[in-house]
């Protein structure tokens, strides 16, 4: 009684936005999934003596390009993102190319081998960081590498923890706070690159349902750090990129990410990822569209590992019984796809906790 009750109340949800999914569907269904999905990689360092976990070595990111010249096609960020708002398709196995923070490093040892390939690809930069020390770009490399191909955002000013709140501080005193750090960001960099593509890169990948919906409502497009492809039913407030340094710069399990296709989210239960208590006590379940899901045969994962996971119907639930740990994580889970043979639909759902002083950790 009580699963009736909550596919019920599920089903419920989706009606609520049934002009949108209907919309959304109509949209990919104009398209092969081929060409309606696309991937982003998200990179740091590009060196061999910087911090391991958000660094790839200057010949692993060689080969990561080499790959790509291979068996994909590389798209500026901004052809995904008008191509599937837009409902127009994309090239087969289109791949984006994005680097956070602005490191000289970039320059040193990425840009050179990008150029070689006349890849394009995005720096999500702070502003108030570029030209402060030696590891960081100067604006006037920026303007070289923008002439080279590089395109330049927004990663607030100064890379702060965005979910960290001041004493006393409200919800609508907090995103005031916040959002004024991205709207100086975005007219700084404006100023000194002479563009604005008004997307925002969230540090540390930390949002929360507040946030995701103000960069939205403000015309912006937000970027995450959990993983997935994008496409025609993906929240443009939260957009996954692939993880691909430091532990995920494995060029074997990340080809198996760059054919990913992205998982047609209708609804789900979870309210928001930031948390407050670190158990989940209730299954989280998601609505999937299910044309060419094979969705019976979705498995979902938590730190790397498999997690109960039950489908009935178009809905794929789950389960979490080891507490959340403080900071970031998330579920990955993925199902094959019907038409793609050896490709998959992949979706991350990320949580965001924070300490016993309301911080979150770096």
């Amino acid at each position: 009684m009580m699963k009736t009750f909550f596919l019920t109340l599920l089903a419920s949800l989706c009606l609520a936005f049934s002009y949108q999914v209907s919309a959304n569907i109509q949209s990919a269904d104009t398209s092969s999934p081929a060409t309606s999905s696309a991937t982003v990689l998200l990179y740091h360092h590009v060196a061999d003596n910087t911090p391991a976990s958000t660094s790839i070595s200057p010949d692993q990111f060689k080969q990561h390009m080499e790959y790509l010249s291979q068996h994909h096609t590389v798209v500026p960020l901004q052809q995904v993102i008008e191509a599937i708002k837009n409902s127009q398709p994309l090239p087969e196995n289109a791949v984006a190319i994005t680097f956070d923070d602005g490191y000289q490093n970039i320059f040193d040892n990425g840009h050179p081998v990008l150029k070689s390939y006349g890849f394009p690809y995005t720096i999500f930069i702070n502003p108030l960081e570029i030209g402060k020390s030696r590891s960081q770009l100067t604006w006037e490399t920026i303007k070289k590498m923008q002439s080279e191909g590089a395109s330049f955002a927004n990663h607030t000013l100064d890379h702060l923890h965005m979910l960290n709140k001041k004493a006393d501080e409200t919800q609508q005193k907090w995103l005031e706070r916040v959002w004024n750090n991205v709207v100086r960001a975005e007219a700084m960099i404006t100023q000194n690159t002479g563009e604005s593509l008004r997307y925002l890169a969230y540090p540390f990948g930390e949002f929360n349902n507040l946030l995701a919906e103000k960069v939205t409502s403000e015309g912006y497009i937000g970027f995450g750090q959990h993983s997935g492809a994008i496409g025609a039913m993906s929240d443009f407030g939260q957009l996954p990129r692939f993880p691909a340094a430091g532990i995920y710069a494995n060029l074997n399990t990340l080809k198996v990410k760059l054919n990913s296709l992205a998982m047609p989210v209708m609804a789900n239960s979870l309210g928001d990822p930031e948390l407050v208590d670190r158990q989940l006590n209730d299954r989280i379940s998601v609505i999937i569209e299910t044309t060419d899901v094979r969705i019976n045969q979705a498995t979902c994962y938590f730190n790397g590992s498999l997690i109960p996971t039950q489908v009935s119907d178009n809905v794929i639930s789950y389960s979490i019984e080891q507490r959340l740990p403080i900071g970031r994580s998330r579920v990955n889970c993925t199902a094959p796809s019907k038409t793609q043979s050896g490709r998959y639909y992949w979706y991350s759902q990320p949580f965001f906790i924070a300490d016993e002083l309301g911080r979150y950790p770096d």
